[in-house]
């Protein structure tokens, strides 16, 4: 597999042991304060945890935390800015004339003061920011919670690009169409620990909110 989680425990979490391989995307849902987040930042070596997570059989407890995390990458709903523009946010030879316009930005964008970016702005180019890395796993949480529909799209179809060229992906969403829309696997954190969940399990929960939402 090509990232592998053993004994991991954060917190209130875990201990879980899971996998995921090469070009797999998997949906994590669970309610408010179940820990998802917390989760991804323990895969990603941001906080301190327990047991370990392995990278085609490389222990994260082996590498320095900036090597592991430049190929597990973790993407926060939203993101942490720390220079004026965005620009200086990239490597100089990002080419935001193609990037940019793949999530809907214009790329006169790559020049705005970060602080003039709306929500959903910041959101895409924080993940283009990580796309960037061409990291093997991305941890994604809530990765379009402030786009538009059209936007949503946009993101979804540049993920899946990524997927099929080999990308794994752990996504963490509250959209269960998202989740059907994108992952190949669906897991739920509740109590600590991933239990897995049948497409047709969603796809009724899908339904459900459907209904409710008339």
């Amino acid at each position: 597999m090509l990232l592998e989680l053993k004994g991991l425990r954060r917190l209130n979490i875990g201990p879980i042991d899971f996998a995921i391989d090469t070009a797999e995307c998997v949906s994590i849902s669970g309610r408010s304060g179940a820990g998802k987040s917390v989760l991804l930042r323990a895969i990603a070596d941001l906080d301190p945890h327990e047991g370990d997570v392995l990278l085609q059989g490389a222990h994260c407890s082996s590498m320095p935390a900036p090597q592991w995390r430049r190929q597990v990458t973790y993407v926060a709903a939203e993101s942490g800015w720390w220079e004026d523009t965005v620009r200086q946010h990239f490597l100089a030879d990002t080419d935001f004339a193609t990037l940019l316009p793949k999530v809907g930005i214009d790329p006169a964008a790559a020049d705005k003061p970060v602080h003039q970016l709306s929500t959903g702005e910041r959101q895409r180019l924080a993940l283009i920011r990580a796309l960037c890395l061409k990291s093997k796993v991305l941890l994604l949480d809530e990765p379009t919670s402030a786009l538009d529909p059209e936007s949503v799209h946009q993101v979804e179809t540049l993920l899946q690009e990524y997927i099929a060229e080999g990308m794994a992906i752990l996504m963490v969403t509250h959209d269960i169409e998202q989740a059907l829309r994108m992952a190949n696997r669906h897991v739920r954190l509740a109590g600590g620990q991933l239990t897995p969940i049948s497409t047709d399990e969603l796809q009724a929960e899908a339904q459900e909110e459907r209904g409710s939402n008339k």
